[in-house]
C-alpha cells in the first residue's frame, strides 16, 4: 500500500487550437502546454529523422504505429494511477507487458503526492499535466511514465523527455511553492513488454542544465509566436 498524501489539484481546462494543446486557468487565461512549445521549437535534426522515417515505411503505416503507441500509452498510465491510488486494478491484456515491466519500479515509491496533475508556470507563461509527484527510494521527485517496444539504451536516445521533466518541474515548484514541497530530482521510466524497465534517474545538476535549455526554447517559442502573429 502507498502513502498517499496528494496535494489539492488544479482547476484546469484543455484547450485545443489548431491541433496545439493549451491549459486554461481559474482565470480563464491559456497557455501553451510543454508539449506545444517542443513540437515548436523542434530542432531541424529532430524533423528531418521524423521525417525521414515516416517516409521509410509510409505514412499510413507510420500513423498506424503512433496511434498505437499513444493507445497503449494511455492504458498504461491509467493502469499507474490507479495502482498508486491503492486500487488494485486488473491490467487490459492490452498494456499487461508494459504493466509487468513497470510494476516493480512502482514499488519502490514510498509516497505519492501528485497523479496526472495539470500545473503551470508563470513565469514563463506555459503549462503541463505531470505524470506523478511522489518520493522515491525516499527522495520527492517527478515521476514521467513511457512505453516502448524496445530499450532506449542510452539518455541520448531520449531525444527531448529529459526537456519534460525540467520543464514540468519547474512547473510544479512553482505552482505548489506555497506548500514547501521540494522537488528537485526526476525519474523517467521506460516500460519494455518481456524486458524489465529502464529507470532513467536526474539528479539536481543535470535537471538544472536540461533547464537551461527549455528556458531558451520557451523564449524561441514566444519569439516565433511574435511572428506568426504579424
Amino acid at each position: 500500500m502507498f502513502n498517499i498524501q496528494l496535494l489539492p489539484r488544479i482547476n484546469a481546462q484543455v484547450s485545443r487550437q489548431d491541433g496545439k494543446q493549451y491549459y486554461v486557468d481559474a482565470d480563464g487565461k491559456s497557455f501553451p502546454s510543454v508539449t506545444t512549445i517542443l513540437n515548436a521549437t523542434k530542432p531541424q535534426e529532430d524533423r528531418d529523422r521524423l521525417a525521414n522515417w515516416k517516409t521509410r515505411i509510409g505514412v499510413e503505416e507510420a500513423t498506424k504505429i503512433t496511434t498505437k503507441a499513444s493507445r497503449r500509452g494511455t492504458q498504461t498510465h491509467k493502469q499507474i494511477e490507479r495502482y498508486l491510488l491503492n486500487q488494485d486494478p486488473v491490467c487490459p491484456e492490452a498494456s499487461l507487458p508494459y504493466w509487468e515491466s513497470i510494476k516493480p519500479v512502482l514499488d519502490k515509491i514510498d509516497t505519492v503526492r501528485l497523479i496526472e496533475g495539470s500545473v503551470f508556470n508563470y513565469n514563463l507563461n506555459y503549462s503541463g499535466q505531470v505524470d506523478c509527484v511522489a518520493s522515491y527510494e525516499g527522495i520527492n521527485c517527478i515521476c514521467e511514465w513511457k512505453t516502448a517496444d524496445k530499450p532506449k539504451g542510452s539518455v541520448e536516445r531520449l531525444y527531448e523527455y529529459p526537456l519534460q521533466l525540467a520543464a514540468y518541474l519547474g512547473a510544479v515548484s512553482e505552482s505548489y511553492r506555497e506548500y514547501n514541497i521540494e522537488v528537485k530530482h526526476a525519474l523517467l521510466v521506460v516500460a519494455i513488454p518481456n524486458s524489465p524497465a529502464e529507470v532513467f534517474w536526474f539528479d539536481t545538476e543535470a535537471i538544472k542544465q536540461y533547464w537551461l535549455i527549455w528556458e531558451k526554447r520557451v523564449k524561441e517559442y514566444w519569439e516565433k509566436r511574435k511572428y506568426w502573429q504579424l
